[in-house]
């Protein structure tokens, strides 16, 4: 690359370049994530809060560098979903406030432009930990800095290269900071998330050709890789085939690899847990009867199920699109509300916690949570359809917290409060502790010290096989996760949600509510129900559906 200077065009592409390459390692990136737990979304977050910037610079034409600045600023805050996700929007937003004015990037403005990125973003997040994406980016910048000290005339080219080759360095040296990264054997997945974006970046000032076409302009049709209704075109393979071999032939390692391999040969998504005289199956596959087949000859089969992934789908897409038109005539035929003083705004994850969250008296839900973290744009667009004078926001997540905080900083004509609830009890807990005579600051106050009272713990699945917190879990194992580290490891649901409700409860505990998911029968709630009465007879358990996805049980202790 002989140029020296960066101009709109050309930063344009490397925008788009950089969050191109983010898109294509986005499930890599996921994987990365220290809890083995099926919505590990660090890479599925970074993508969408970069696409939201990016598909207001491909709806440029011959943008300026301010009218570019702008654009990838404000949709990249806009759209930042999660916190890897609000985190990489502030990047950007203090980038793009020392680029806004200048006609060419030269090597300085560049290494100005980092350091920038770096003091907005640490600024944001209330408590910066190291070993995080923070950690990466100023690394970055510290050497490009460093870099223009040493040789002042320093080439574009050189810089760009040595900045990523020193992200790559301390992204690296992550486990070192972090231990739980050490202990999962992984490096920090937002970190790996932003030095992809400055990979592809560099691959487009050095003039490789990027397809952009998939970028959807603001305003546009679906993303590459959004949920739509043209996704069942891309279930590859359309049965969901579960069972468990009751094994009576011998099977060896050598014959589980073998069962594997053959697995792959007809399907994907793929976990086979051995264990004790029984293998746990998954598959997707188009034709079920062959992997039964196959499990037929080393024994007998148990618990079998198969759903048909595309009707499944498709099932959906028309509940969604009922739901969308039932929303917008309701909204078409509702006469504006009068102000209020207080009004609600919750994240919720499932019919069930809607329908409680509406019960008590929460003014707008916005669905999400566990599998698909809102955005701050969400947030907005709730915001604004409460009418009241003061809001409040329960993210339900730790990992919404910063986008809702994000969405408070951008509203000024509403007194927005976010209470730090991280799961979805918590925030049945604050909306149950809150006294309208009492002011917004008093409740504010009541709500987050009676939410540090509820432990919450879930049931799920592991997607791989991982080290943490002292256990070995392997894929397909069941996981109960609390709310700072996994509990319980099993290989069934039930024994694994009485241990981890044993390991929350102590002598003050009064209250255990089990919210039981989309994938549990009632009765199965409530044979659970029976034993932790039985366990604990001087806490009230209550049973209540959550609909939530994923999760098999959501319990929680107080």
């Amino acid at each position: 690359m002989n140029t020296n200077t960066i101009d709109a065009s050309l930063l344009a592409k490397m925008f788009l370049a950089g969050a191109k390459n983010l898109e294509a390692k986005k499930e890599w990136i996921n994987e990365l994530n220290v809890f083995p737990v099926p919505d590990g979304d660090t890479g599925t977050n970074m993508t969408l809060t970069i696409m939201a910037a990016a598909r207001e610079v491909v709806a440029m034409e011959n943008p300026t560098m301010e009218l570019l600045a702008k654009a990838v600023s404000s949709g990249s805050l806009r759209g930042a979903r999660g916190n890897s996700g609000v985190i990489l929007s502030q990047l950007l937003r203090g980038f793009t406030k020392v680029i806004r004015e200048e006609k060419e990037i030269t090597p300085a403005i560049l290494a100005s432009s980092f350091q920038k990125a770096v003091e907005t973003a640490y600024k944001a997040v209330m408590k910066p930990k190291e070993g995080t994406i923070l950690t990466v980016a100023r690394g970055g910048a510290d050497r490009a800095i460093e870099l223009l000290e040493q040789n002042p005339d320093i080439a574009l080219s050189q810089m760009i290269d040595e900045v990523i080759e020193r992200a790559e360095e301390v992204l690296n040296q992550t486990p070192e900071m972090l231990p739980v990264l050490k202990e999962a054997g992984v490096v920090d997945s937002g970190g790996q998330g932003l030095l992809q974006v400055l990979k592809g970046a560099r691959d487009a000032f050095y003039g490789k050709e990027v397809d952009y076409e998939t970028i959807q302009p603001s305003g546009g049709a679906v993303l590459s890789g959004d949920a739509g209704g043209s996704a069942e075109a891309d279930i590859k393979f359309g049965y969901c085939t579960e069972f468990i071999i009751m094994l009576e032939h011998e099977y060896t390692e050598e014959t589980e690899l073998g069962f594997k391999a053959y697995l792959e040969s007809i399907g994907d998504s793929i976990v086979v847990v051995s264990d004790d005289g029984i293998v746990k199956v998954h598959v997707h596959t188009n034709d079920p009867g062959l992997a039964i087949q196959r499990a037929l000859t080393y024994g007998s089969l148990t618990r079998m199920k198969i759903d048909n992934m595309r009707e499944e789908h498709q099932e959906k897409v028309i509940r969604e699109a009922e739901k969308q038109k039932a929303a917008k005539a309701e909204a078409a035929s509702e006469t504006p509300k009068e102000l209020k003083e207080t009004g609600f705004i919750s994240v919720s994850i499932g019919d069930g916690f809607g329908d409680i969250f509406r019960d008590l008296g929460v003014d707008y839900l916005i669905e999400g949570g566990q599998t698909m973290n809102p955005s701050t744009e969400d947030m907005l667009t709730a915001i604004e359809k409460v009418n009241a004078k003061n809001i409040f926001i329960l993210p339900n997540n730790k990992n919404i917290i910063l986008a809702a905080n994000q969405a408070k900083a951008l509203t000024e004509d509403k007194n927005i409060i976010v209470i730090p609830t991280k799961t979805v009890p918590q925030g049945i807990t604050a909306v149950i502790n809150y006294v309208p005579d009492k002011t917004p600051e008093e409740n504010a106050a009541v709500m987050e010290e009676e939410i540090a009272r509820v432990k919450t713990g879930q049931i799920t699945y592991a997607v791989r096989d991982t080290h943490i917190d002292d256990k070995t879990i392997h894929a397909g194992d069941i996981m109960g996760v609390g709310d700072r580290s996994i509990l319980a490891v099993g290989k069934e649901i039930d024994p694994v949600a009485e241990e981890t409700t044993g390991l929350m409860v102590d002598e003050e505990s009064e209250l255990i509510s089990i919210y039981y998911g989309e994938d549990m029968k009632e009765e199965e709630a409530e044979a659970l129900r029976g034993r932790l009465e039985e366990l604990y007879p001087d806490c009230d358990v209550e049973l209540n559906f959550g609909g939530q996805p994923i999760y098999y049980y959501i319990i929680s202790v107080e």
